[in-house]
């Protein structure tokens, strides 16, 4: 393996994200908290050095294979996650290491589950770092370098595979590094629009930035300990409701539909499916739940809110799961295990992961019932290369077994099987929100540090989607 390129390119991820943490000094200075001066300038300047101790030589040797790709993404991750976790405990405001590397991982890996049981305590400074890690995440910090790289050459499609979420991963265009930009546009853009439709509807600036960098990122921090039901306001949930399922569809989409091939975007069975599943679990919830409110609206309401927060991974809460019927906490669970379409911000294992491993099985069961049958399993219409259904089929096993080897250790901590399994799935699937003490009421303070670690650990798995960190410690130099 080439060490030296994977080394140059986590110093590139680490300028970034270094520079990164110049915004909540600038948002220190306005509201006055000049602590956190030297509690973000002490990262900054670990985040720099290391950045440019490791690009102030270009290696001659540039060759990024699968291997060095995968590698360098999962060591940058923890290592701006472990950095990224020094602000809170410089500052006091979450004094413990490990409880403030779980805030930071699960910022960046887009979770949204905190240690936190009182939120609002927390300055303005970190608490604009907690959300802005969102946002940093959804896309990804390594998209954003290759988004200012003028490279052209083949390094970029290996980085960029192991960053993006889902079973395949392509460019929009001939060069990575115009698609990468391509992408952070219609992300920024997004964003934009929500914020300002945010202010629309009476909502602070500094609360719509928070809320926007979290729903962006499909994350689910917020600067209230009731999220988004604080506000209670209808309009605001159905702005934030709309934007995390927008920001849960395949971003490749919105630019067909930029350049007016319409007939591309329509066409994708993925997004029919996501919509779908939206529509039929806000209707069964609905139906399950109508006798806990007043009137079908509020029940409406507040099941759509939900599933359009678990299916994309979010987070957010306008209701206490936990006081809803069983089935419909049960299906909410099932929707964390869906997760939202590949190529966007949400996690999960991807709408298009379950057709083809559902396309596969039924291709199957026409084989036994007919040897000589041929069946292929297609995806709009076109068939899916084998590499792709192998690729699915290994990543369900995989998740299956880690979530199981983590499950297994969190139970040490003696919480009830049903809250043990939802936070690990709820980590795992980058959620937010699990069932019980880890409902969106709850938080994951309870748990010990080797428990906190494992879900750590969980959390990077979800957001990388397991190889890259395999790949981690299962590379050899070459």
């Amino acid at each position: 393996m080439n060490y030296k390129m994977v080394w140059y390119i986590m110093g590139q991820i680490c300028k970034v994200a270094g520079l990164a943490m110049l915004l909540p000094i600038l948002v220190g200075a306005y509201y006055r908290e000049h602590h956190v001066v030297l509690s973000f300038g002490v990262p900054f300047m670990i985040l720099m050095l290391i950045g440019l101790a490791a690009t102030i030589k270009k290696p001659k040797d540039k060759a990024v294979f699968s291997t060095e790709g995968f590698v360098s993404v999962a060591a940058s991750w923890i290592t701006v996650s472990a950095v990224g976790a020094l602000p809170f405990v410089i500052s006091g405001e979450i004094p413990n290491y490990v409880n403030a590397l779980f805030e930071t991982v699960s910022g960046f890996t887009t979770t949204g589950a905190t240690i936190l049981s009182d939120v609002e305590k927390m300055s303005r400074a970190c608490m604009f770092w907690r959300a802005f890690t969102h946002w940093l995440g959804g896309m990804g910090i390594l998209m954003l370098v290759i988004a200012v790289m003028s490279s052209n050459d083949s390094r970029t499609m290996h980085m960029m595979r192991a960053e993006c979420a889902g079973p395949n991963v392509g460019r929009l265009v001939s060069k990575s590094s115009v698609s990468a930009r391509i992408l952070y546009g219609i992300y920024m853009s997004l964003t934009a629009s929500e914020v300002v439709l945010l202010l629309c509807g009476g909502m602070p600036l500094y609360d719509c930035l928070i809320h926007s960098f979290s729903s962006a990122g499909t994350g689910g921090f917020s600067l209230w300990g009731d999220s988004i039901g604080h506000y209670n306001s209808l309009y605001i949930e159905m702005v934030v409701a709309v934007f995390i399922i927008l920001f849960g569809v395949n971003f490749n989409l919105y630019y067909y539909i930029l350049i007016r091939k319409f007939a591309l975007a329509f066409r994708n069975e993925e997004v029919r499916v996501y919509f779908g599943l939206i529509a039929g679990a806000t209707a069964v919830i609905t139906l399950n739940i109508m006798h806990l409110y007043s009137s079908v609206g509020g029940a409406l309401r507040h099941s759509f809110f939900m599933v359009a927060s678990t299916i994309t991974s979010t987070g957010f809460a306008t209701a206490d799961i936990t006081q809803w019927p069983v089935f419909s906490q049960t299906l909410l669970v099932l929707l964390m295990f869906v997760g939202s379409c590949a190529g966007s911000t949400g996690g999960g294992m991807k709408v298009s992961r379950w057709m083809i491993l559902f396309k596969t099985g039924i291709k199957e069961l026409k084989y036994i019932a007919n040897p000589r049958a041929v069946a292929t399993v297609k995806m709009d219409g076109k068939p899916v290369e084998k590499g792709v259904v192998r690729g699915a089929t290994s990543y369900l096993v995989l998740f299956m077994l880690l979530l199981g080897a983590s499950l297994l250790i969190v139970t040490l901590d003696d919480y009830s099987f049903q809250e043990s399994a939802s936070a690990v799935i709820t980590c795992m699937n980058n959620i937010g929100f699990g069932l019980g003490r880890f409902g969106p009421a709850g938080n994951f303070g309870g748990l010990s540090e080797l428990s906190k670690c494992v879900l750590c650990a969980d959390m990077l798995l979800g957001r990388l989607e397991i190889y890259p960190l395999l790949m981690l410690f299962a590379s050899k130099k070459r």
